[in-house]
């Protein structure tokens, strides 16, 4: 049964956030034991080797009749992950003083939502990408008005998803293809209109889903 959009109200939100921090023991920055990834629909594809540490962003975005998700498309002719859809964030650097910090920072340079904007409520577990990093998903409320201004060389679009769209789990697609050594890899798919959402960010999506399903 899938929940109905009128209950998850921001302060619905909070409260199954706040119930999913206690169960993965994070009180706003550290490791987790729990790590999710590219490797759970394909064990063979861990990384090995140290991580390189990274956080994005997952901004809920308030409206007056419902709540969205703001995802951007990153632009062609990028060397890595060119035109996919993704959260805004980026690697953690040495002035950035946790992951939360970094998500705040990426953000505001690449989409130009200001942290004052963003009341950060909670996080998802750690994501592995089979590129070699670890990323925390910080998850924020964001209520308008606000004005966007984006980094034209690595953001293309701006848009956003209703988050009943996110929350309805037959809008969750596994699909499988060969990579270039002819393997055959399983990934998440959520297509929203003209919008092909996949990978990392859709299996973000779906840990979503998850949490706001199943914290209480």
């Amino acid at each position: 049964m899938n929940p109905d959009p009128v209950t998850l109200s921001p302060a619905r939100i909070r409260e199954r956030l706040r119930m999913a921090q206690g169960e993965l023991g994070w009180r706003g920055s550290g490791h987790l034991t729990r790590v999710r990834g590219d490797h759970d629909l394909n064990p063979d594809i861990m990384p090995k080797g140290p991580l390189k540490l990274a956080s994005v962003l997952v901004p809920l975005v308030v409206r007056p009749d419902n709540v969205t998700v703001l995802l951007t498309k990153r632009t062609a002719h990028l060397q890595a992950h060119a035109g996919q859809i993704s959260f805004p964030g980026g690697g953690i650097e040495e002035g950035d003083s946790d992951a939360v910090a970094c998500a705040l920072r990426e953000t505001e340079e690449e989409i130009g939502l200001t942290r004052e904007r963003v009341e950060v409520v909670g996080r998802l577990d750690t994501y592995v990408v089979r590129t070699g990093f670890q990323v925390t998903p910080v998850v924020g409320l964001v209520t308008p008005p606000f004005e966007l201004q984006r980094d034209e060389f690595e953001v293309a679009e701006v848009f956003e998803v209703p988050l009943s769209f996110v929350l309805d789990r037959r809008n969750h697609e596994r699909r499988m293809r060969e990579d270039f050594g002819g393997l055959k890899r399983e990934f998440w798919v959520m297509p929203y209109h003209e919008y092909y959402i996949w990978g990392a960010t859709a299996g973000m999506l779906v840990n979503l889903c998850e949490v706001l399903h199943d914290a209480s």
